[in-house]
């Protein structure tokens, strides 16, 4: 989509012939869609300053860019370190959506229950078994019944962790 941007600050949809905010840019651009900002008097592209501005009034850009990356960068002033940057972030970040696509995948992971077996002793990769003899599994209590709703079953577990976090403490 093309966005014109006045000098007012004012963003300007030319495909659905309206004024949008920064937000509705920012959710646009969520759903999957790409964005082209130009000054609507110049025509100069100023796609890359208002991503960074969504990027950075977003929520977690300190943990992202904090202040002494900044300062450094701005100090240094490398064309090659900014062009090394660039793609070293791109990489990573491609390799970050790889990596939580395939754990999706193949394993939905719930710390929480993961935790759980483990502080029972249980094995959670026992059924993973190939034509090998099973594992031996170590002796289990039966399980309570299930609790009525996710909010007992939350609580449950929340005092399963802390327990084992008192016997850890002494």
């Amino acid at each position: 989509m093309l966005i014109k941007k006045y000098g007012n600050r004012r963003l300007y949809d030319t495909e659905s012939s309206r004024y949008i905010t920064l937000e509705d840019l920012t959710e646009a651009i969520r759903k999957g869609g790409e964005a082209r900002v130009i000054d609507a008097k110049t025509n100069a592209d100023l796609t890359q300053v208002t991503l960074t501005q969504i990027i950075m009034e977003g929520r977690g850009a300190q943990k992202l860019l904090p202040s002494s990356l900044l300062h450094q960068l701005i100090r240094l002033g490398d064309d090659a370190l900014a062009d090394f940057l660039g793609r070293y972030v791109q990489a990573a970040l491609e390799l970050y959506l790889q990596a939580r696509k395939t754990s999706q995948t193949f394993m939905p992971f719930n710390p929480l229950v993961a935790l759980t077996q483990f502080a029972n002793n249980a094995n959670p990769f026992s059924n993973w078994g190939s034509n090998s003899a099973p594992l031996a599994q170590p002796q289990v209590q039966a399980a309570p019944p299930p609790p009525a709703n996710d909010v007992d079953q939350l609580r449950k577990e929340l005092d399963e962790l802390k327990g084992m976090l008192r016997k850890r403490k002494k």
